[in-house]
């Protein structure tokens, strides 16, 4: 069967993904799906850094702003959803473009990994949260590697809805997130991927970059929405969020706002590092550094070329 064209625009927080994609789908005809774990909350347009209708230069976006804040969202539900939203848009003779950071929904969609539908236990997932909370994730880290020493090897230790989604997989079905993934990869990727990386050479420029975005956020009220995030239940994947989580001990009274501010930009550069790490460890993605290049037109001229030389054409 012929394989489906997917394009991809991944790299770390910051480095203006969105922007490529949208240049890209206008060039090539295309649509965008978002890979973003956080980018599909309502009300959350901020924090997550949604792109404005603006910024979407009137190509349609997927899975953007569609889903409750206290609703559940996992790995499983994403890729059944990105994978129609592919299938739909080649139906229609478009190109389907991937763009987001997180590189667990990027890797799983791309791969074709399938995960189990069942497996889901919300009393135990409100548990694990607790307990993360109390004694803190490592305990959760290291109960993961008792059973599951690969994926505790794969989680990091301070991502805590990864590691309770583990868990209470393991502890619902039985079986290892590990053994799920293994068995997911024994069908083949129906897509041919064309997947370009966004960073820079220069780490303190990414760095610059991320603590710029962090302060036109709050310019433009970032703080009001993770007061709404604040008031969600603890178990709720939003409420873990890089850039609302950091507010918190300032709503307790534990910290200044200056404090909580520079939290986000420090977790957020953290964050930058791991997807970094993780999108090196894949294979097939051809990288644009903005620092080798004079202006993003440039940038833009070296990703059509990385997909034209696949025999793709505008």
């Amino acid at each position: 069967m012929e394989k489906i064209r997917v394009a991809a625009v991944v790299g770390p927080t910051a480095v203006g993904k969105s922007r490529l994609a949208a240049e890209l789908a206008l060039c090539f005809g295309g649509e965008i799906v978002s890979a973003d774990s956080m980018q599909i909350y309502k009300g959350l347009e901020i924090g997550t850094a949604q792109p404005s209708e603006a910024e979407k230069r009137g190509v349609p976006h997927h899975l953007i702003g569609f889903l409750d804040p206290m609703e559940s969202f996992s790995v499983a539900d994403y890729i059944r959803l990105a994978s129609d939203c592919i299938r739909d848009i080649h139906a229609r003779d478009r190109l389907p473009i991937v763009a987001g950071g997180t590189g667990l929904y990027v890797r799983s969609l791309l791969t074709n990994l399938r995960f189990a539908p069942q497996g889901r236990d919300e009393a135990l997932r409100e548990t694990l949260f607790r307990r993360a909370e109390q004694q803190g994730t490592q305990v959760l880290s290291e109960e993961l590697r008792s059973f599951d020493p690969q994926s505790a090897e794969r989680i990091h230790p301070n991502d805590t809805g990864r590691l309770v989604r583990a868990i209470e997989i393991y502890r619902v079905t039985g079986v290892t997130m590990t053994e799920q993934i293994e068995r997911s990869r024994r069908m083949p990727p129906p897509y041919d991927v064309r997947a370009v990386g966004l960073s820079f050479r220069d780490r303190a420029k990414l760095y610059g970059a991320i603590n710029g975005r962090v302060d036109r956020m709050m310019e433009a009220g970032l703080l009001r929405e993770a007061e709404k995030v604040f008031a969600l239940p603890a178990s709720s994947t939003a409420s873990q969020a890089i850039g609302y989580k950091e507010f918190f001990p300032y709503f307790r009274g534990e910290c200044s706002l200056a404090e909580a501010v520079e939290a986000v930009k420090r977790e957020s550069r953290r964050y930058a590092k791991r997807q970094l790490t993780w999108f090196r460890r894949g294979a097939g993605i051809q990288w644009i550094f903005l620092d080798d290049w004079p202006d993003f037109h440039s940038v833009c001229r070296c990703a059509f070329g990385i997909l034209k030389e696949g025999g793709w054409q505008p």
